[in-house]
């Protein structure tokens, strides 16, 4: 069988790179060759962006209601193909099939959501100072949008912002990682066959320096966001400052879960399990750290390790497989390289620490280190894979203490039963997420998303309403009528 080659869609065409290269798709879980992508050049990339920008004075001048019916059509179409689309995502990132059937459910809710938008979103009637005057404003769209996302979430992370994108009336040049571009491929599809015009949308699979750098330099680019680590997100911000382009940057995490010792130990242990080995630790909400009081430390130490232990590792596709693979051989050797990593700067090593054997997949067993102090690196830096690492905790001001301590600020969570101490956390805590005796991971659509510190530019929130701060820009009008 022959394995088949995908193009990037510019201008409303199927093309190949101008240069005719192209990119290796591989099954983490069983090293099969799943497709080759067309790797975009500069010069790809520089037509895609001319197309957004040709098509984007039709697009924004269509009625909201009528951008929003072809966002809900393709929240429809999602639906009919979830079990397609959840088994094309597993195959090419690796996470289990319940975690891609979840994820592809969240995509078309979201397209379900901004579909609504195109009814909602609007200015304000602002009372004015003169009299017979009309004072009010306007949302109009940013413009061209250069849309940048990572592999852990295929079709997620794309449709959060592209949903509001398009919903708000901007057109879109989309890069997905280079190690997913089959779950993009595929949504784009889905737009088009929903009804988006030519231009619209515009795909460009390839690498960070030639695609990535060519939408951060861009003129014509009104806005960027981008999803990814910190380094390469602040490369993009300093590219796109110079040209005074809207950026959105999410940039990862180094979450805490503190446990409390009033804590339910079984709950405890089940909330970072889901937590830190879901989705493989591949996630910026991940937990990573779990504070833990003394007098609690040592019974969760143990539970967690053994629960830690009894996770079953495998190919995704496979019925009760509970944590799949790494996405690749270098995040594999990433993970491996932080064990040791941990075991030099002296932390106790309790369960997994070590490849899982097989035949070509990218396995590695759930870690669990006890006794890590904030100041080491396995605390302090995203190692992004199911490495979970225990800091013992005097008490819950020196819980919270610990878990600021950190340059990240994305999520974080509490497990306890003292309500008095829950509601203390989320005032202290320095998180643009915070639970309360749930996981770290796992947001609401309809509900802001965003870090503070190194996590994000400390500017747009992603999802729910707040996207429109981001995707449109508002008009004031003076209408003097007397």
């Amino acid at each position: 069988m022959s394995i088949p080659t995908f193009k990037n869609y510019i201008a409303g065409e199927w093309v190949a790179a101008s240069d005719g290269n192209t990119i290796e798709n591989i099954n983490p879980a069983t090293g099969e060759v799943i497709g080759y992508f067309a790797s975009a050049t500069a010069e790809d990339t520089r037509r895609a962006i001319a197309a957004a920008k040709e098509a984007l004075p039709s697009w924004a001048a269509l009625p909201g209601p009528s951008r929003g019916a072809i966002l809900d059509k393709a929240s429809q179409i999602i639906a009919a193909r979830t079990e397609e689309l959840a088994e094309t995502l597993t195959r090419e990132e690796g996470k289990t099939l319940a975690e891609a059937r979840a994820e592809v459910i969240r995509a078309r809710d979201i397209f379900k959501y901004y579909a609504g938008e195109g009814y909602r979103a609007g200015g304000d009637v602002i009372p004015a100072s003169a009299p017979e005057t009309l004072l009010f404003t306007k949302r109009e769209p940013l413009g061209v949008v250069a849309v940048i996302t990572p592999w852990n979430f295929p079709i997620a992370i794309p449709a959060w912002k592209i949903a509001p994108a398009l919903a708000y009336g901007n057109t879109v040049v989309f890069k997905p990682a280079s190690l997913v571009p089959y779950t993009a491929l595929k949504l784009v599809e889905i737009l088009l066959e929903a009804g988006l015009p030519p231009g619209v949308i515009n795909l460009v699979v390839g690498s960070g320096r030639a695609v990535g750098n060519t939408l951060a330099e861009s003129k014509e680019i009104a806005g960027l966001s981008f999803t990814g680590s910190y380094d390469v997100g602040l490369k993009i911000y300093e590219k796109t400052a110079r040209n005074l382009v809207r950026t959105q940057l999410e940039m990862g995490g180094k979450n805490p879960t503190v446990v409390l010792n009033d804590a339910d130990l079984g709950l405890a242990v089940d909330i970072v399990v889901r937590g830190g080995f879901g989705l493989t630790g591949q996630a910026c909400t991940a937990t990573s750290r779990v504070i833990v009081e003394e007098g609690i430390a040592d019974a969760f130490a143990r539970a967690l390790a053994e629960a830690a232990r009894n996770l079953k590792v495998g190919n995704g596709l496979e019925a009760g497989v509970q944590m799949g693979p790494a996405v690749s051989a270098d995040q594999l050797q990433t993970d491996l390289t932080y064990i040791e990593i941990g075991r030099r700067e002296g932390a106790k090593l309790l369960a997994g620490g070590a490849p899982v054997a097989s035949s070509a997949g990218f396995f590695i067993q759930p870690t669990v280190f006890d006794d890590v102090q904030p100041e080491m690196r396995i605390a302090q830096e995203e190692i992004f894979g199911p490495v979970i690492g225990i800091i013992r905790a005097r008490d819950f001001d020196d819980a919270i203490h610990k878990a600021n301590a950190i340059g990240f600020g994305l999520s974080a969570a509490i497990v306890t039963n003292d309500l008095r101490k829950a509601m203390r956390f989320a005032d202290r805590i320095e998180a643009g997420v915070v639970k309360v005796n749930e996981p770290t991971t796992g947001v609401a659509l309809q509900a802001p998303f965003g870090g503070f510190k190194g996590s994000s530019a400390n500017t747009f929130k992603e999802q729910g309403r707040a996207a429109m701060e981001f995707y449109t820009r508002t008009k004031t009008v003076y209408v003097k009528y007397g």
